[in-house]
């Protein structure tokens, strides 16, 4: 995260698409200083102790809002909810200093691969100057595979998700139509259910994808807890950066 902090012009506020929020309509934070919910369990005392102050944007809020309800989806604000972990941990270390002004944006309780997509290419309205985009969630996400013994076999399956997911959104050559309906079928993707058994934490990839409507400018390899996993940058001189991540 530091690395694509370094490779962006820092911004002047933040919309993070969390993986850790889930609405029946999207729900954007609005409150003016949004506590932290240490939504997790298990982690050393320390872990709940972290701070990050950093101000929400009402403004920023309602533009989104009124972006979604462009595209005829409903949407609500949310002024007391607080940032999770999907937002606090990676802006810890992209930004340590809370200063930037961030809001949240849930993603949907359908799960549905183009609705999220649709609601990424309805914030292609807002109109936000050095405006960065997050979707916060992981490229892999099986929790038991993390702590199960490793196999050829398993680092085999990873792997030919995370290639085909690479080419996805990498690849210049297909077209865009082509890229949304792969990403609409993604569970059609080799080995996609034991990557996901559960796809909230792919999903705030297709909103980063709707938003920017093309390939990747750049991918980043990762290996966490011994899986492979990627990040994908979205950055575009005129439009808001967007970052595809994983934590």
């Amino acid at each position: 995260m530091q690395v694509i902090a370094g490779k962006i012009e820092k911004p002047s506020a933040i919309l993070v698409v969390s993986a850790h929020w889930e609405q029946k309509i999207p729900t954007i934070t609005s409150g003016t200083h949004p506590s932290l919910l240490y939504d997790y369990y298990g982690f050393p005392e320390e872990a709940y102790a972290i701070e990050y102050p950093c101000p929400g944007e009402r403004d920023l809020a309602q533009k989104v809002q009124q972006a979604l309800a462009d595209a005829d989806i409903t949407a609500r604000l949310d002024e007391e909810r607080g940032f999770d972990h999907g937002l606090f941990v990676p802006l810890k270390i992209m930004y340590p200093e809370p200063t930037i002004p961030c809001i949240q944006l849930s993603i949907v309780r359908t799960l549905d691969p183009m609705e999220h997509i649709h609601i990424g290419r309805a914030l292609q309205r807002l109109t936000h100057e050095k405006l960065l985009v997050i979707g916060s969630g992981f490229s892999f996400h099986n929790m038991k595979a993390f702590f199960a013994p490793e196999t050829p076999e398993l680092n085999a399956q990873n792997q030919s998700f995370e290639s085909w997911l690479s080419d996805t959104c990498s690849n210049q050559r297909i077209t865009e139509e082509e890229r949304a309906k792969r990403l609409a079928q993604w569970e059609e993707a080799p080995f996609a259910r034991y990557c996901h058994p559960r796809e909230d934490h792919l999903l705030p990839l297709h909103v980063c994808y709707g938003l920017a409507g093309t390939y990747c400018s750049e991918r980043f390899e990762l290996t966490i807890l011994n899986k492979r996993s990627s990040m994908y940058l979205w950055s575009a001189t005129a439009e808001p950066d967007i970052s595809g991540k994983n934590h």
